[in-house]
C-alpha cells in the first residue's frame, strides 16, 4: 500500500469540489497541499452535463429579491427546506454568478449586455442565469481555468476511492484504487471535503453519467454518518426517449410546450397559471397522469411518453438558446426539434437528500464536510426548484472552502495513521472481492436493481410496491454474495470497479425504500398512491438514517422553520 499525505482532501472535482479547492488555494496558497480526487478526468464529472441554468437574484429592480427566491424555494421543497439553509443559499448566489463572470465565464447576454435569465419551473421570476444551454461546462471550464492559476494541489484521476476511513468520531484517512498503476493507496489528510455527487444510477431510466453510484453517500453511510431525506429522489419532467438524456427545463423556460397525444397542453388541467413551469413533481405527475390514462404516445421497451414541442420557438431562438438540445435529438434521434417534437418522459435526476450536515456543510465527524448534491443541508426539502442546484454547489463549496481554511488554522496537527482499517480495506477489496469466483453475474444484478427501482420507486409508489421491491432487494444482495469477478488483474480492472460501484448502490438502495416506507404521506418528489396528502403532523420532519448491524435504522429531526408555516401549494 502507498500512502500519501495531504492536508485537504477534495473527494468529488465537479463543481462544489472544483469551488471549493479554489475558494481554499486562494486563500491559503503555498501553506496548503490538496488532494483532488476523482475516478475519472477532473472535466468528466457530471456537472459538466447541467444545461439550463443557475439561479440567482441579478434584477432586485425589476421586481425580484431575495425573500421572493427564498419564498419560490420553500414553496417548491414543499415545505421541508430548512428555511435557515435557504437564506444563506439566496443571499450568496448572486456574488457566485460574478464572481464566476469575473473569473471569465461566457455567460449569455442580453442585447443590453446584461447576464441573461429565463423563465425556470417554480420561479416567479426568470433567475435562471444562463450560458446557453451549456452552463454546468462552462461553469466547471472557468473554475478549473481558476484552478490552474495554483501550484498547491496534487491530482489524482482515474482514482477509485473505496472507503473514508473515520476513526474515534475524526476523519483519518481515504483508501483509494489507483486504476492507472493497480496500487492500493491510503490518502491522509486533516480535512475531508465529500463532493461526489448524486446516485442516479441506481435507476434505468436516468439522466445521470454511467460514473454516478453514489460512492460518497455510501461510504460515509458505512462510516457511521448519517442519511438525511434519501426518499426524495427527483424526477426530471423531460428525459428524452429512449435514451434519457436530459432536455433542459431551459426548453420550457424558452416557451415549449407540453402536449399529449391529442394534441392538448395537458398542464392547464394540473397548474392552470405556471403551466409548463410548475415544480418539477407537478409536472412529472401531470406527466404520468397523462401516460397512465392512456394519453401518451407508445415508446420502446414500455417507455411510453409525451411530446415536447419547440417547433412554434423557430429556428433562430432554438439554435441561439438551445443548441446543444437540437445537436443531441439530432444525433440521438435523427430528430430536428425545430421541425419535429420531442419524445420525453419523467427520468430519475436529483437526489433532494443526502450526507447530513450542519449549516455550513459540516459532517458529524470531525474534520469532514460535504457540499453539493452529496450533501442535505437541506435546502430542496421534498423537491428541488431547477436551477437551484448549480448555485448549491457554487455557494457550498465556497462555504466549505472557507471552513476547511479556519479548520486548518486551529488544526495543525494530522491524525495518526489509521494503518489497522487501511490494511483491512485492501485486503477486502483485493483479496475477498477481487478473489470472488461465484457463479452470479455482477452486471444482471446491476441490471436487474435498476429495473427495479425503476418499477418500485418511480414517480408514483406505495406501500405494497415497495414493500416488493425491498425483498426483491434483498434476494439481489443475497445473489451479490456469490458473484464471479472475472478480471482478476490490478491495471484498469473496471469490472472490479463496477462490482465496487453496485454494491454501494445496493445499500443506497436499501436505506432509499426504508425511509420512503416509513414516511406515510405524500410530499414533493414522494407520491404514494396510498396516502394521497401530506401530513405536516406526522411528517414535517427530516429523515435520517444509520448503517444498524442488521440494516437501516430510522430517526428524525425537526425541520428549521423561521418565515413560513406550510401551506398548500397552488400553481
Amino acid at each position: 500500500m502507498i500512502e500519501k499525505t495531504h492536508d485537504v482532501i477534495i473527494f468529488g472535482t465537479g463543481l462544489a469540489g472544483l469551488r471549493a479547492a479554489v475558494e481554499i488555494a486562494r486563500t491559503l496558497g503555498n501553506s496548503v497541499s490538496m488532494a483532488m480526487v476523482s475516478k475519472v478526468q477532473i472535466m468528466r464529472a457530471h456537472s459538466v452535463c447541467a444545461e439550463g441554468g443557475t439561479g440567482a437574484v441579478l434584477r432586485p429592480e425589476e421586481g425580484d429579491s431575495l425573500q421572493l427566491h427564498a419564498w419560490d424555494t420553500v414553496k417548491g421543497s414543499d415545505f421541508l427546506a430548512d428555511q435557515d439553509a435557504v437564506d444563506l443559499f439566496v443571499e450568496t448566489s448572486p456574488k457566485e454568478i460574478k464572481l464566476l463572470d469575473h473569473w471569465g465565464l461566457p455567460w449569455s447576454r442580453d442585447p443590453d449586455g446584461r447576464i441573461s435569465q429565463r423563465p425556470f419551473g417554480g420561479h416567479s421570476f426568470p433567475r435562471a442565469t444562463m450560458a446557453a444551454d451549456k452552463t454546468g461546462f462552462f461553469e466547471m471550464q472557468s473554475l478549473y481555468d481558476e484552478m490552474l492559476r495554483h501550484a498547491n494541489y496534487e491530482r489524482y484521476d482515474e482514482v477509485f476511492v473505496t472507503s473514508i476511513i473515520i476513526e474515534d468520531g475524526q476523519f483519518k484517512g481515504l483508501t483509494a484504487y489507483d486504476l492507472m498503476s493497480g496500487e492500493c493507496i491510503l490518502l491522509r489528510g486533516k480535512a475531508l471535503l465529500i463532493a461526489t455527487g448524486g446516485l442516479g444510477n441506481l435507476y434505468g431510466f436516468t439522466t445521470y453519467s454511467q460514473t454516478v453510484t453514489g460512492d460518497g453517500q455510501a461510504y460515509a453511510y458505512r462510516a457511521g454518518l448519517n442519511l438525511e431525506d434519501p426518499e426524495f429522489l427527483q424526477f426530471h419532467p423531460t428525459g428524452l426517449v429512449p435514451s434519457g438524456i436530459l432536455m433542459t427545463e431551459g426548453c420550457r423556460g424558452e416557451g415549449g410546450y407540453l402536449k399529449n397525444n391529442k394534441g392538448e397542453r395537458f398542464m392547464e388541467k394540473y397548474a392552470a397559471k405556471f403551466m409548463e413551469l410548475a415544480p418539477r413533481d407537478i409536472v412529472s405527475r401531470s406527466e404520468m397522469t397523462e401516460i397512465l390514462e392512456g394519453r401518451g404516445f407508445p415508446g420502446p421497451e414500455g417507455l411510453d411518453y409525451v411530446h415536447l414541442d419547440l417547433t412554434h420557438l423557430g429556428a433562430d431562438r432554438i439554435n441561439h438558446a438551445l443548441p446543444l438540445i437540437r445537436e443531441v435529438c439530432i444525433k440521438f434521434l435523427d430528430l430536428d426539434p425545430i421541425k419535429e417534437p420531442i419524445p420525453v418522459r419523467p427520468v430519475a435526476h436529483y437526489s433532494m437528500g443526502g450526507v447530513e450536515c450542519d449549516l455550513r456543510g459540516a459532517c458529524k465527524a470531525r474534520g469532514v464536510w460535504a457540499a453539493g448534491e452529496v450533501a442535505c443541508v437541506s435546502m430542496h426539502g421534498a423537491n428541488r426548484l431547477g436551477c437551484n442546484s448549480t448555485a448549491e454547489c457554487l455557494v457550498w463549496g465556497d462555504i466549505c472552502g472557507q471552513e476547511i481554511v479556519q479548520f486548518m488554522k486551529t488544526h495543525p496537527v494530522l491524525p495518526p495513521a489509521p494503518k489497522a482499517a487501511a490494511e483491512a480495506e485492501e485486503k477486502r477489496v483485493f483479496g475477498t472481492v477481487l478473489g470472488q469466483n461465484g457463479s452470479e453475474n455482477p452486471y444482471a444484478i446491476r441490471e436487474e436493481l435498476r429495473t427495479l427501482m425503476d418499477q418500485h420507486m418511480g414517480v408514483y409508489r406505495d406501500g405494497r410496491q415497495m414493500q416488493e421491491g425491498l425483498l426483491k432487494l434483498a434476494s439481489l444482495r443475497a445473489r451479490f454474495a456469490n458473484i464471479g469477478v472475472a478480471d482478476k488483474g490490478r491495471v484498469y480492472n473496471s469490472n472490479l470497479v463496477n462490482v465496487l460501484e453496485t454494491e454501494n448502490l445496493l445499500d443506497l438502495a436499501e436505506a432509499m425504500i426504508t425511509a420512503a416506507l416509513a414516511r406515510e404521506e405524500s410530499r414533493g418528489g414522494h407520491a404514494r398512491r396510498d396516502f394521497t396528502t401530506r401530513d405536516d403532523v406526522k411528517f414535517l420532519k427530516h429523515t435520517l438514517v444509520k448503517k444498524g448491524p442488521k440494516g437501516p435504522q430510522l430517526d428524525y429531526k425537526p425541520v428549521a422553520i423561521t418565515h413560513w408555516k406550510p401551506v398548500e401549494r397552488k400553481y
